[in-house]
């Protein structure tokens, strides 16, 4: 048992070798003239600014709550003040992978730049490789400090007193553990936040003045607001989302090994399978997504999509193909989770159902935001009349675009339900996300590919070479797109077990939408999303007002601009973007964490027929379903803009007239797509974290307002007339025998 334990970490180790190893391979690779050099030095320094001031402001939210959770592990029975530890290692280890991006990423856009003078497989493998170690680095953070620290309290609170696997000291040491995940996702939500303000507001900057009112290209140098708007694409796209990863690849294994440790099982492992199962169905992950790593190669001319789908689907297929032999020999024949009895076959169908539900979410998310597809289609015709209508046609796709992912989630619940219980749900999350290093890899390179067409434009480096990468720039629009759906789908299933494994921990058997206090919580959890979203929205109107109104003064009073004669100054637009992205992200991210808080011990002994724990439990059920159906519409929506703009670059037919770039249809597409723009890039991918955090935090306070069973009350005593009367009948013969009563003398 000991060694299978050791095993995990294990898996994490070698993801960083690999990381560090292929790091290295980019690092040495061309960065092209003194001119490109400059200008990607401008674009790392922006970066790493926005990164060291962001982290600055996390740490002291990183201090207060750590004090708030040693108090909550202080006092309470099933929970530890070494949760503060948990907490803050996986603080530290959602920054570093966010920061393990953005270095490489900096570093390979430049050299993905140089590659692509001489061929298009060069440039793929540069940027593909800036991705992958991105994806590994990541992953294999998540697993060793998963893997490190469940070894270290399986040990502190479980070996040392003898306990088994299913016993109320391994309930403790997977409550302390929760302080990893909440540490995690904490730092992944104020990253994606903060990242999705500042990408966004420094993009609907560099459009709206720089394509629409100047007609200048998009990345032209003369642009002001250009720099931040490759700072944003690292800042956003990469430590964003590195950070959001790694927050969903911790929960949904957490929620696993905490619904598997309800399961009472005899097996080899010390009843430790149910538990330890999803932690080596991750590591498997990380290695068949190294091998898939050999599979991406294109030719010059080749099909760049095709290469990237071979490296996932092979990855996934090896996965699933060793999560058979996995099951079979780890865990036994039959299991029962709650009073569901289930089959070890039935937890790896389960795992193909999550396979299954991520691709097929995937392949609907591209089917709405490709180019060349009906609904994007639908944008471009309506273009020609205007921005409203094609904002109009815009909200209606992504409204459109909820009905078959909802479908297909709620056929994937249902049927890992079926086959699994409960369990099943959370291991087919677990399944979904284990190829998370390969999602990765293929999510990262885009935007690496976006920076690297973008210091081609700035170095005016021959058309060729952006062609090459605007090939993969395309490639990666719709890599990210499917990713947000992949992301979303998972997110949803780890909601769910997450709130299984709150509700088994508090101790409420069910929750009565009959009771007011509940209904009221379900509203009032299907509200939030929508002022999540309105205020990250509105921090990107702000902040994008703030660059507008820059880049204008720049246009007008700085000499020479347009004729490339003068300077822009790139560095006042970076440091807008950093103070409204530092400022406005704040708000947002409090809700995630205080609501439950509120409800949870705001609400505590309130209400005499219902408990805190179960209107907890009513706002958590409505956020998770509006989050999701508020993700996918965001997400899909801004995809499909973005993608009905590019139309416009190679020419499309609009009523037997071509349009291109610059024309007035063209024009009424930037204007969605920069309506689009907080939606994909900073409401919509937020929502993962919204459900997940308020999930994690409700399943950190469970213990502390759980519902305490009461003995029966006693029956009430009273005299047991009946039994003394016939206690008094069976006694009268002997008495009477005894003292024989005199007969009656008759006169």
């Amino acid at each position: 048992m000991q060694t299978i334990l050791y095993a995990i970490p294990a898996f994490g180790l070698v993801a960083l070798l690999y990381t560090a190893i292929k790091s290295a391979w980019v690092t040495k690779q061309d960065a092209g003239d003194e001119k490109m050099s400059t200008i990607a030095r401008y674009i790392a320094e922006g970066a790493m600014a926005f990164l060291k001031a962001e982290y600055k402001v996390l740490t002291y939210f990183a201090i207060i709550a750590s004090i708030f959770l040693f108090y909550l592990g202080y006092v309470g029975e099933k929970s530890s003040p070494i949760i503060v530890g948990a907490f803050l290692i996986g603080c530290i280890f959602s920054a570093l992978a966010g920061f393990i991006g953005m270095r490489i990423a900096t570093k390979a856009n430049v050299r993905t730049a140089q590659a692509a003078k001489t061929s298009l497989s060069r440039a793929l493998n540069v940027s593909f490789t800036g991705g992958a170690v991105m994806g590994m680095g990541v992953a294999g953070l998540a697993v060793l400090g998963l893997g490190s620290l469940f070894i270290a309290f399986y040990y502190w609170f479980v070996q040392r007193s003898g306990a088994s696997a299913s016993s109320e000291e391994m309930e403790i040491a997977l409550e302390v553990l929760t302080g990893f995940s909440l540490g995690a996702e904490s730092i992944a939500l104020f990253a994606r936040v903060g990242g999705g303000i500042y990408t966004k507001a420094a993009d609907v900057g560099a459009d709206l003045v720089g394509k629409v009112e100047a007609g200048i290209p998009e990345d032209d140098p003369r642009n002001p607001a250009t720099i931040a708007d490759n700072v944003g694409d690292n800042v956003g796209d990469v430590a964003g989302m590195g950070a959001d990863l790694f927050g969903s690849y911790v929960a949904t294994i957490l929620a696993t090994m905490v619904l598997g440790r309800e399961i009472t099982v005899t097996d080899n492992f010390g009843g430790l399978s149910p538990i330890i199962l999803p932690m080596l169905i991750a590591g498997l992950g990380i290695i068949f997504s190294m091998i898939g790593t050999l599979f991406v190669r294109v030719s010059e001319g080749g099909n760049v999509q095709a290469a990237l789908n071979m490296g996932n689907w092979s990855s996934v297929a090896l996965t699933a193909i060793a999560s058979y032999f996995v099951i079979d020999w780890l865990m036994p024949e039959t299991l029962n989770l709650r009073g569901y009895e289930f089959t070890s076959m039935g937890i790896f169908w389960a795992v193909i159902i999550g396979l299954i539900v991520g691709t097929l979410i995937s392949i609907i998310t591209e089917y709405y935001t490709a180019m060349g597809k009906k609904p994007v289609m639908s944008i471009v015709q309506q273009s020609s009349t205007g921005a409203a209508t094609n904002i109009i046609s815009g909200l209606s796709v992504g409204m459109m675009s909820t009905a078959l992912p909802i479908i297909v989630l709620a056929a994937g619940i249902v049927f890992s339900y079926s086959v699994a219980g409960l369990y099943g749900v959370a291991i087919a999350a677990a399944g979904m996300m284990a190829t998370t290093a390969m999602q990765l890899a293929i999510d990262a390179f885009g935007p690496i590919a976006d920076n690297a067409g973008g210091i081609a434009e700035m170095s005016e480096l021959p058309k060729e070479v952006r062609e090459r990468t605007d090939i993969l720039d395309a490639v990666g629009n719709t890599t990210a797109a499917t990713g947000k759906g992949f992301a979303i789908a998972s997110a949803a299933l780890t909601s769910l077990a997450l709130f299984a494994a709150f509700v088994g921990i508090s101790g409420i058997s069910t929750i009565d939408l009959y009771k007011a206090p509940v209904l009221a919580g379900l509203f009032i959890g299907g509200m939030i999303p929508f002022v999540f979203s309105a205020l990250a929205i509105s921090a990107v109107g702000r902040a994008a007002m703030a660059m507008v109104q820059e880049v204008r003064r720049q246009f007008r009073e700085i000499p020479g601009i347009m004729e490339g004669t003068g300077k822009p100054e790139y560095d006042k637009c970076v440091a807008i973007s950093t103070k409204a992205a530092i400022r406005e992200m704040m708000l947002p991210g409090a809700i995630a964490l205080i609501v439950p808080l509120l409800v949870g011990f705001g609400l505590k002994g309130v209400f005499e027929e219902v408990s805190s724990a179960e209107i907890l439990g009513g706002v958590l059920a409505g956020v998770t379903v509006a989050g999701v159906l508020m993700a996918i519409f965001q997400s899909n929506a801004g995809g499909a803009w973005d993608n009905a703009k590019k139309s416009f670059e190679k020419g499309v037919m609009i009523n037997g007239v071509m349009e291109y770039k610059g024309s007035e249809p063209h024009k009424a597409s930037v204007t969605g797509d920069t309506v689009g723009d907080p939606f994909k890039d900073t409401s919509g991918p937020s929502m993962n974290i919204l459900i997940k955090l308020m999930s994690i935090v409700s399943l950190v306070i469970a213990p502390h307002i759980a519902v305490r069973e009461t003995p029966p009350p006693a029956p009430e005593t009273r005299p047991d007339l009946e039994g003394a009367i016939q206690r008094v009948e069976k006694a009268a013969p002997a008495a009477t025998a005894q003292y024989p009563v005199p007969a009656k003398q008759v006169n």
